[in-house]
């Protein structure tokens, strides 16, 4: 048998096989037998050795403070499930009397894995950490690639029934909703989930096919066996802060039900004996928001640059300006979920209105947003049963700040009601406008959170917090430098330091006849008991000081201490030439070690007032847990007031983040109606407008009426000169529209839009055997099937990467479903100018083109400025000229072009003959001169 320690961590090595296992050894985590050679490098962890009587054990660790570190190598960017193996202490029953049996065991507490996160310092706190449960209604079938393709299997994925269901645990959200296999990878695209986990049952589809339904992505994807009922979600209750109302638990499907008691197994499973609190769960419906589908989250770099998926340079990062983490969490879902509700969409530009009219309220609002925590999250660890006396104070504070919040908008409100009626009308709020302030007020719960507040600020002591803090750093830098040593000697192959006498040294308790270095994080008067158990303590301190003086009164020795130590107990010190005295004027003294400058001694007056002040220290500490478990109790018993009034939180951070976004940018409130049209004025691309500005360059803002008379845009015009940029820009603006946040135009008024689909811009998926062509006929026909007479679609360049024939019949086919059975508004843009010609008789079709501004001395410049008509000149060459193109190839390219013109013009089938005696062989010749 190995030593317990590793026989402990083999045995759940073998338990949690696909997991790496660390295992707590005192103040360190450690990994033993393969999986160090596997692991340990992959982390930058030094790998030593550990002698036992089966032979040597490759061993690897790290200080516990460090752990946050390695789980973010580990299971963000490794990828791996992490199970925690902690010590816990065997309770006297069950230790055995034997020398040298184990006084812990050593048992997986929690499995963590990308998508059960909770309070891990690696988080990003700008985006949620979801986990994500997909149940598929029925079997799957195993599609070759043309079958997958046919009619029948699309009418497979437009009837298969699918439940998702996820939830984050940093927070506690939980939401359900029930789709189609169509629509499943576009989900999954705007959840963007760190982890999926499906019934252990479909495992059987294989990896490939199961991405390939999922739509791929950034997630990690395991199986898990469904062991909750399914059949209703009151087996949920136990999970959740408060169960799902009696008249609501029928709105929930048999898939949905089935993919949250999925979710919630495995979260259940990877926690195993921590509780979780989730808020209840909310259904989301796919008439509730706008539909953004996979490609076009991408195309439109909702959260990512298309290029380099970077979030710099994306429509996010272009309007994010809130100043809480959680507030740019709910942007963050809001535009990729816009809303289809006037009334949401309406309240939520009234806010952002106010904020922009009203420059003092919102400038007081953002300084007191900036002080508060990410309650949500600090929320979650108290539900677990973590959270510390930190979290109790961050949580305090922004309580206080809430109420001060309160007090700001309410004295607003009275002083804008109260103006007198001779006040500027321009500047008058009128009680219409005030209602969403109102409706704010209204949803902040303050009285039993501000009691909580007030005991917490009561009981805590931030001056103890702060010396414990300080003692911890301390603690950590020692820790770390004992690791080193033990892996230089083991590299050194000498002898590892006694690392346990060196710990025991340095943890003595150097204590003073005067003072004491306990660190005590609660007031003495948290409570009655803790301040009587301080009492009793100071009583016996200064007893402590009395019987020191009085020994070195009777000893003549001043250098004598009350000292303690793990080792020896309770005994006297005496150093220096006290030393050298003798011990006989103490009846009782027993010498227990002597140098020629140091003598020690037991004393039972000092071991029996020692064991007193250690008691007294254990009551104190005993109180101070009790006290710090009261009010985490209190906490939780005021979790959904402190939820929904977090809630409250970030919706004003978001409408001022928009405000301030306005005032910035000259950006105006959209007006949104049920009509099927768009009529933008002077519309500006969010991101390349921002970019421009801080150039201190000025973007060419265009108009766009799409809808009811003219619901397709047919654009031509030359490469480079922004039809991509007008096609993307109109879409942004309806995306912010019905986000609930101000745009950048002059006049917007849309209609809702209930589906946005983006063709623009393709690359090849040679992992499943797709071209660039074949990508872009994907997207394309999907926007055929799903598009609808709400819904906004651009298209950019359908049907290159073919000939001209064939691009030029995919792309009228395309306009040709779009006009007569889709009926959608659509931006199309082409370098297929006879589309123009060709579509001539669609009723609601119009022309539009960019153009090339030319000078008599043969420069040029874009015209960015949209108009009606027809540009049949892409020039191309232009733009090769501007990309460095060599000269000789652009003068060969130049008259290739010309004859191909003269070529059409004259009607001649077939290509011109391109040979030496054509001329071009003399003008590369010429150029190359």
């Amino acid at each position: 048998m190995y030593p317990t320690v590793l026989q402990q961590h083999l045995n759940n090595v073998r338990k949690f096989h696909d997991c790496v296992v660390l295992t707590r050894v005192g103040d360190f985590y450690e990994m033993y037998f393969d999986q160090v050679e596997q692991y340990a490098p992959l982390v930058n962890l030094k790998i030593a050795k550990r002698a036992t009587t089966l032979g040597d054990v490759s061993m690897a660790g790290f200080q516990r403070a460090q752990l946050d570190r390695y789980l973010k190598m580990f299971v963000q960017d490794l990828g791996k499930q992490v199970a925690i193996s902690e010590q816990i202490r065997l309770p006297d029953s069950e230790r055995s009397s034997k020398p040298g049996a184990p006084l812990f065991d050593r048992k997986v507490t929690r499995v963590i894995t990308a998508g059960t996160l909770i309070d891990e310092n690696f988080m990003d706190p700008y985006e949620n950490n979801y986990l994500l449960a997909v149940h598929f209604q029925g079997a799957l079938p195993a599609l070759s690639t043309q079958e997958a393709r046919g009619e029948a299997y699309e009418r497979y994925r437009r009837t298969t029934k699918v439940g998702l269901s996820w939830v984050d645990l940093s927070s506690g959200d939980f939401f359900t909703q029930i789709s189609d296999l169509a629509s499943l990878p576009s989900l999954v695209a705007r959840i963007s989930p760190r982890e999926i986990v499906l019934n252990s049952a479909t495992e059987t589809a294989g990896q490939e096919q199961l991405q390939k339904l999922l739509g791929g992505g950034g997630f990690s994807l395991h199986f898990h066996e469904l062991t909750m009922s399914t059949s209703s979600v009151e087996e949920w209750t136990p999970m959740l802060e408060s169960a799902v109302p009696e008249k609501k638990r029928d709105d929930f499907t048999i898939p949905e039900i089935a993919a949250g008691s999925l979710v919630l197994g495995y979260v259940r499973d990877k926690l195993r004996d921590q509780q979780i609190q989730l808020q209840p769960p909310v259904r989301r419906s796919d008439d509730e928001y706008m539909s953004i589908d996979k490609q076009s989250l991408r195309g439109l770099e909702i959260r990512s640059t298309l290029r380099d998926g970077t979030f710099q340079g994306s429509l996010l990062h272009a309007v994010r300006h809130t100043v809480t983490k959680s507030g740019a969490r709910l942007l963050s879902q809001r535009l990729v979920s816009p809303s289809m509700s006037l009334s949401i969409i309406n309240a939520r530009l009234d806010i952002v209105q106010h904020m922009l009219e009203q420059d003092a309220l919102r400038e007081d609002v953002v300084a007191l947003l900036r002080r508060t925590s990410d309650t949500l999250r600090l929320l979650q660890r108290f539900s677990i049963g973590r959270g510390d006396g930190d979290d109790l104070l961050s949580l305090a504070r922004t309580v206080d700040v809430i109420g001060r919040l309160s007090e700001v908008l309410h004295d607003h409100i009275l002083i804008q009601q109260d103006r007198p009626a001779e006040d500027d009308e321009d500047a008058k709020t009128s009680p219409a406008e005030l209602s969403c302030l109102w409706d704010i007020l209204s949803r902040l719960d303050l009285q039993d959170p501000v009691k909580v507040a007030k005991a917490i600020q009561d009981a805590i002591d931030e001056n103890g917090l702060n010396r414990q803090h300080v003692a911890d750093a301390e603690d950590e830098v020692e820790a770390e430098n004992m690791v080193e040593d033990v892996v230089s000697a083991d590299a050194a192959g000498e002898k590892a330091p006694k690392l346990g006498r060196r710990a025991a040294s340095k943890g003595k308790a150097e204590v003073t006849d005067n003072v004491s270095d306990e660190i005590w994080i609660m007031r003495r008067n948290a409570s009655p008991t803790l301040e009587r158990a301080h009492a009793d303590f100071d009583n016996l301190m200064t007893s402590k000081r009395e019987l020191a003086q009085r020994l070195r009164d009777q000893t003549r020795a001043e250098s004598l201490i009350l000292k303690w130590s793990a080792q020896l107990g309770h005994f006297c010190h005496i150093r220096g030439k006290d030393a050298q005295g003798t011990l006989s004027a103490l009846a009782g003294a027993r010498s227990i070690g002597s140098t020629k400058s140091t003598r020690t001694f037991y004393l039972s007056d000092w071991t029996h007032l020692g064991v007193r002040i250690d008691d007294s220290k254990l009551r104190i500490r005993t109180e101070e847990d009790r006290v710090f478990g009261n009010l985490r109790g209190q906490v939780i018993e005021n979790l959904m007031k402190l939820r929904r009034n977090a809630a409250v939180l970030d919706e004003l951070d978001v409408a001022c983040s928009s405000a301030i976004l306005a005032k910035e940018r000259n950006q105006i409130r959209p007006i949104l109606n049920n009509g099927t049209s768009h009529n933008i004025t002077g519309g500006r691309h969010p991101t390349v407008d921002a970019a421009l500005k801080e150039q201190a360059r000025r973007f060419t803002p265009n108009d766009c009426a799409v809808g009811d008379q003219e619901r397709i845009h047919l654009i031509t015009g030359p490469n480079m000169a922004g039809k991509s940029t007008y096609l993307r820009q109109n879409a942004l603006i309806t995306i912010l529209a019905q986000t609930g946040c101000f745009v950048p135009a002059d006049y917007v008024e849309i209609g809702l839009v209930d589906k946005i689909f983006s063709r623009v811009g393709s690359a090849d998926n040679l992992y499943q055997d797709q071209s660039t062509f074949m990508v872009e006929m994907l997207e394309t026909a999907e926007i055929l099937k799903q598009a609808t007479p709400r819904s906004f679609v651009i298209m950019d360049e359908v049907g290159r990467g073919t000939t001209p024939e064939d691009g030029v019949a995919v792309g009228y086919a395309c306009l040709h479903h779009l006009h007569n059975i889709n009926k959608s508004r659509t931006l199309f843009a082409t370098h297929f100018h006879a589309l123009a010609d060709m579509t001539r008789d669609f009723d609601t079709l119009a022309c539009y083109c960019t153009d090339v501004a030319e000078e008599g001395d043969g420069s040029w410049a874009y015209v960015h400025r949209l108009r009606r008509g027809v540009n049949r000149d892409s020039h191309a060459l232009k733009v090769a000229r501007l990309a460095g193109m060599p000269e000789s190839a652009l003068v060969v390219a130049g008259e290739v072009l010309a004859d191909l013109r003269k070529h059409r013009q004259r009607g001649d089938h077939g290509a011109p003959r391109i040979g030496a005696t054509s001329g071009y062989a003399s003008g590369l010749t010429a150029a190359a001169a």
